[in-house]
C-alpha cells in the first residue's frame, strides 16, 4: 500500500551573491594530507609498518578562481558532521562549497563502528565538536598556502571489484547479505585530475562504490583498500600529490571477493580455515552481536589479510592512474558553484527486531532529512548526499543529468537520521539495509533526484550564462 507523501525542499542560499559566483576565472588548486592515526583506538593486533593502508589520513583539495572558493575534504573512516562549517569558515566561502566525505572504512576505529550487541542499528550521529575538526582545518589551510595555477580534467573508467550485496541465501532461502552478480552495480571510477600549468598532477580526487568491510572486525587499524589506493597513487608520484578517494553510491554494494576477510573472521571465533567454503553471515554474526568474544588474529592470517588488502588498491589505483593519464590536457578557465536543498521524506521507527530475512514492523518516527549539494566545477558537477544511497538511484540520477560529467559523491556533509536509502524497489527485499532503515518507502528515491537534477539545471543555466 502507498504511503502518503509530504516532501518539502528547503533552499539554503549561497553566502555568495549569484553574480559573483557564477563568474569563470583561471583555477588555482592546492591540496594536502594529515595522518591522524594516533587518534584511533589502539588494534589488537599492532601495525607492521610495512602496509600504508594501516594509516589514516584526512586529505584536502582547495579550489580558487579568483571569484569563488571551494573545498574536497576526505576522511578515512567516517566524517563528522562538525567539520564542513569549520572548513566554510577557514576558507571564507560558502558552506555549499564545501564537500567533506567519508571514506566509510570499517577498521578505522576512531570512528566508532564495531560491535552492536543484538545486531541493532548504528545510533544516529552525535552533533559537537570532533577531534578532527582542528586537523580537517589544518589541511584546508595548507591546501590554501599551495594554491598554484592549475588546470582540471575529468574522466572515467570501470572496475569490477564490486557486486550488488542483496540476494537470497541458498541455505535459507531468504534475504541476506552476499553477492548478487545480477543485481544493480555501477562499475565506473570516475577520475578529477588537477595538474599545474607544466603538466604535473597537484591531485587526484576519485569516486567509487564499495563498501569497505575488508578488516571489518578484524582487530586491526586500517583505511581498508580506499587507503591502499591513495597511498599507492600518491607514492608513484613521490608522495608530490594528493589522492582523494570519495564513495559512490555504495548502499547495497560490497567487495565482490570476501573470502580472505571471512576467512580472517573465522579464525577470530577461534576456529581453523583450512581453504573450506565459507558464508559470511553465518561466521559474522556471532562477532557482530557480541555472543562470541574475538581472539586477535596470529600474524600469518593479519598478513595475508592485510595483503589482500594491498592488492585490491592497487588494482583499483591503476584504474586510475590509466584513466588519468589518458586525459585529454586540462581546462584553466573554470566557474565554481555550489547550492543544495533539503528533502524531507516520511520516517519510521521500527518495533521489532532481527537482521534481515523477516519483515520488520514499525510505528510513525520522525521526518528524516537528506542534505542533496551540488558542487559544479567547470562542466563536472558533484552531487553530495549525507546517506548510504543505493547505487540504482545514483545510475538513474547520472542518467538523467544534464551535465555528462556528473559524479554522485555519498557518505557526505555529515550523517541524516535516515540509515540507508533503498530504492522504493528495494523495500520488499528483508536485507539489514531496508529493515533498518528509518524512511518509509516511496519517498526518497524520487525525491532525491528531482532536486538534484533542479540543482544540476540551475548551475548549467548559469554556466552557459557564464561564458
Amino acid at each position: 500500500m502507498k504511503v502518503s507523501l509530504k516532501v518539502k525542499y528547503l533552499v539554503l542560499c549561497a553566502a555568495l551573491s549569484v553574480g559573483a559566483n557564477s563568474q569563470t576565472g583561471p583555477l588555482q588548486v592546492g591540496a594536502s594530507r594529515i595522518e591522524f592515526t594516533k587518534l584511533a583506538q589502539p588494534p589488537e593486533t599492532p601495525p607492521t609498518g610495512r602496509y600504508e593502508h594501516e594509516k589514516l589520513f584526512l586529505r584536502a583539495i582547495v579550489l580558487d578562481n579568483g571569484h569563488s572558493r571551494a573545498a574536497l575534504v576526505s576522511v578515512v573512516g567516517d566524517a563528522p558532521d562538525s567539520i564542513p562549517p569549520r572548513v566554510a569558515e577557514e576558507l571564507k566561502c560558502p558552506i555549499e562549497n564545501v564537500i567533506v566525505s567519508s571514506t566509510h572504512s570499517h577498521s578505522a576505529y576512531l570512528t566508532g563502528i564495531g560491535l552492536r550487541p543484538g545486531g541493532a542499528p548504528p545510533p544516529p550521529p552525535q552533533p559537537g565538536p570532533s577531534p578532527l575538526d582542528d586537523i580537517a582545518v589544518q589541511a584546508v589551510r595548507e591546501a590554501r598556502a599551495k594554491l598554484q595555477p592549475a588546470r582540471m580534467a575529468f574522466g572515467t573508467g570501470k572496475s569490477y571489484l564490486n557486486v550488488n550485496r542483496d540476494t537470497i541465501s541458498p541455505q535459507t532461502r531468504l534475504w541476506t547479505q552476499d553477492a548478487n552478480p545480477d543485481g544493480p552495480s555501477d562499475k565506473t571510477v570516475a577520475v578529477l585530475k588537477f595538474e599545474n600549468l607544466s603538466g604535473e598532477p597537484i591531485a587526484i580526487y576519485f569516486n567509487y562504490a564499495m563498501h569497505p568491510v575488508n578488516l571489518y572486525l578484524s582487530g586491526i587499524i586500517s583505511a581498508d583498500y580506499p587507503g591502499a589506493a591513495c597511498r599507492y597513487i600518491e607514492q608513484i608520484y613521490g608522495d608530490r600529490v594528493v589522492a582523494v578517494f570519495t564513495q559512490g553510491a555504495e548502499g547495497d554494494q560490497n567487495p565482490l571477493y570476501l573470502r580472505a576477510s571471512t576467512a580472517a573472521m573465522l579464525q577470530r571465533r577461534g576456529e581453523r580455515y583450512q581453504g573450506q567454503p565459507l558464508v559470511r553471515e553465518q561466521v559474522e554474526a556471532g562477532i557482530r552481536e557480541a555472543r562470541i568474544k574475538p581472539v586477535p588474529l596470529d600474524v600469518q592470517a593479519a598478513e595475508a589479510l592485510k595483503k589482500f588488502v594491498e592488492a585490491e588498491g592497487i588494482i583499483l589505483a591503476e584504474e586510475v592512474l590509466r584513466v588519468a593519464h589518458q586525459m585529454p590536457a586540462g581546462v584553466r578557465q573554470v566557474r565554481i558553484w555550489g547550492s543544495q536543498k533539503t528533502v524531507t521524506c516520511p520516517g519510521r521507527v521500527r518495533t521489532d527486531q532481527g537482521r534481515e530475512g523477516r519483515p520488520g514492523t514499525y510505528e510513525d518516527g520522525p521526518e528524516v532529512n537528506l542534505l542533496v549539494r551540488v558542487l559544479g566545477i567547470g562542466t563536472t558537477a558533484l552531487v553530495a548526499v549525507n546517506a548510504e544511497v543505493y547505487n540504482a538511484i545514483a545510475q538513474k540520477l547520472k542518467a538523467r543529468s544534464p551535465l555528462a560529467d556528473t559524479v554522485f559523491v555519498g557518505l557526505a556533509n555529515g550523517r541524516a537520521n535516515s540509515g540507508y536509502v533503498p530504492t522504493d524497489d528495494a523495500f520488499g527485499r528483508y536485507t539489514f539495509q531496508v529493515l533498518g532503515s528509518r524512511l518509509k518507502p516511496g519517498c526518497a528515491e524520487t525525491s532525491l533526484q528531482d532536486a538534484a537534477l533542479e540543482l544540476l539545471s540551475t548551475y548549467l543555466s548559469g554556466l552557459a550564462d557564464s561564458k
